[in-house]
């Protein structure tokens, strides 16, 4: 996969340059801090798990394209970015602000779950109106790959900046949906109710659609052209419908994740808020195995877990991507094809 290759190589410089960066700015910046690691250990792994989910569902849908198409389709953290915004005017007209609504349980998961479910529908609807337009027409012209790498990153920005144009530079008002409050208390380890939904919501719909890849008919369709599109539409398979559903699906799982991803940063709705989680979602797809839907699982839950512990053991938030791309390359120079390095169209049911 020369085209992952080069981009990771790319993102390593720059994370190159981020650690030069750090270390530049003195000892403060290199606190290697296991006393901070080791009492913060149980606690950077639950809030690594919850960050981790989202990542996770942001990253099925980049693992589920490139598995059908071999497609990178670096659209997709807009597609997500698109679904944040769904969450915030819902949940704004629902009259959300920027404190927490008195609203008993019933009637605030009545809400929660219309902004999810609208986050889903606007999502899904943008990343197949994007398969529409911009891949598309590149596949009925025989284009080759590169043309759709470009075509992507093109999109990416077009997306990005048509949102910039609709609302500024600057991030939407905070919505506060709730109060994290406790829950369990494992081992003297608060676990809260906002961790607890995001964690246990995420792996619900990533079995949903693990079981519904691999047990159903439609799911069949979709292994068959990952592994053979030829050979599948010979067989009867619409390749066409196969792939709008890929995408379809990736946008709904991006929907919830924004969901999440709103609960944990109540000011994510910004024009680029997608672009740095769009790239750790990728990351955590070509950790677990590009194209392996349990992969992308995987490899977002460590890229979470792992993140946090090198934040704590550094003793600085901004040594969280440094140090989990840096686990990144050193997995794959062991493994390049990722930890599970099983394609979709090998997936076994």
């Amino acid at each position: 996969m020369p085209v992952i290759s080069t981009l990771l190589l790319a993102q390593g410089h720059d994370l190159l340059a981020q650690s030069h960066g750090l270390l530049a700015q003195g000892p403060d910046w290199i606190k290697f801090d296991v006393d901070s690691f080791l009492n913060q250990f149980w606690s950077d792994t639950i809030d690594g798990l919850a960050y981790g989910a989202i990542y996770a569902l942001v990253a099925m849908g980049y693992t589920m394209v490139y598995g059908v198409l071999q497609l990178i389709n670096f659209a997709h953290s807009e597609v997500f970015i698109v679904g944040a915004y769904a969450v915030f005017f819902t949940l704004s007209a629902l009259g959300f602000g920027t404190s927490a609504p008195n609203l008993g349980i019933a009637a605030l998961i009545g809400d929660l779950v219309l902004a999810m479910l609208v986050a889903m529908l606007v999502s899904g609807l943008v990343a197949v109106l994007l398969e529409r337009v911009a891949y598309r027409p590149l596949r009925r012209r025989n284009a080759p790959r590169l043309a759709f790498l470009i075509t992507a990153i093109g999109a990416s920005f077009a997306i990005q900046y048509a949102i910039f144009a609709w609302r500024g530079p600057n991030p939407e008002p905070a919505i506060i949906m709730f109060r994290p409050e406790p829950v369990f208390d494992i081992g003297g380890v608060i676990i809260t109710s906002q961790q607890l939904v995001i964690f246990v919501a995420a792996i619900v719909l990533m079995i949903v659609t693990d079981v519904f890849v691999n047990r159903t008919r439609l799911g069949r369709g979709l292994r068959a052209v990952a592994q053979d599109p030829d050979t599948a539409t010979l067989m009867g398979v619409n390749k066409e419908r196969v792939i709008v559903l890929t995408f379809l699906i990736g946008g709904i799982l991006a929907g919830a994740a924004a969901l999440f991803y709103m609960m944990r940063v109540p000011a994510g709705a910004q024009f680029n808020g997608g672009f740095i989680l769009g790239i750790k979602a990728f990351a955590a797809a070509v950790l677990g195995g590009i194209g392996n839907i349990r992969g992308a699982l995987l490899g977002g839950l460590l890229l979470g877990v792992i993140g946090n512990y090198g934040a704590t053991l550094f003793g600085n938030g901004q040594w969280i991507d440094v140090v989990a791309f840096v686990v990144l390359v050193a997995i794959l120079m062991i493994r390049p094809t990722g930890i599970l390095g099983e394609s979709l169209g090998r997936a076994r049911v």
